[in-house]
């Protein structure tokens, strides 16, 4: 598994939260990933419009046609920023397992971090689309219960692994171990595993 430098990332830990694996999206899946994803609509779209604003020209339309057809063409600004921007956002994308949660940071011009903590996690599963199979990754989904309706939102994942099957196997382990910890009844506990806050032993 590939190392990383994380002295400027690391989130910041609860008292008692202790780092149990962490790593980033393989670049070149992550980079063209963003880039290829509405390539096929932003191509369509250019294609479609190129059509009017080359009519307006050529045929002296309305001189406003010509900025309306530049405006109507944001699918294609966006496929072109997101394309832009997607070696700074992977520079910015880390995954983090704690004891605790599940971290993940990303963003272009601020990182923004979010969590899923293992008492709201419902379940986890690897994805492997046709990216993935060119580029040899894979994505850990995880189902926190939450339903999204927006568009630009979607289930919390760790997108674009490496070696994503040895990953999903390593972060199930953690999940079913800390969360059977969790659930186990403290009156029950042997005297070796006194409780959910001692540290996580893998």
């Amino acid at each position: 598994m590939e190392d990383y430098t994380y002295r400027q990332t690391t989130p910041i830990l609860a008292p008692g939260e202790s780092i149990l694996w962490r790593g980033k999206p393989k670049k070149g899946a992550f980079i063209a990933t963003k880039s290829l994803t509405m390539l096929p609509i932003a191509v369509i779209w250019l294609c479609f419009d190129s059509v009017f604003i080359i009519a307006a020209i050529e045929g002296g339309g309305p001189w406003f046609l010509i900025p309306f057809m530049l405006l109507h063409l944001m699918p294609v600004w966006i496929w072109l920023g997101s394309t832009i921007t997607a070696g700074k956002r992977w520079k910015n994308t880390n995954y983090f397992v704690t004891n605790r949660r599940i971290i993940i940071q990303g963003g272009f011009l601020a990182v923004n971090e979010s969590s899923v903590f293992y008492k709201d996690l419902r379940n986890a599963q690897l994805r492997v689309g046709l990216l993935d199979k060119m580029f040899h990754t894979g994505d850990i989904l995880f189902d926190n219960g939450m339903v999204y309706h927006q568009k630009n939102q979607h289930m919390p994942m760790l997108e674009n692994l490496a070696d994503a099957h040895a990953v999903y196997n390593r972060i199930q382990k953690i999940i079913l171990d800390i969360q059977t910890d969790m659930e186990y009844p403290n009156a029950y506990r042997p005297d070796t595993n006194p409780g959910y806050n001692t540290d996580y032993r893998p």
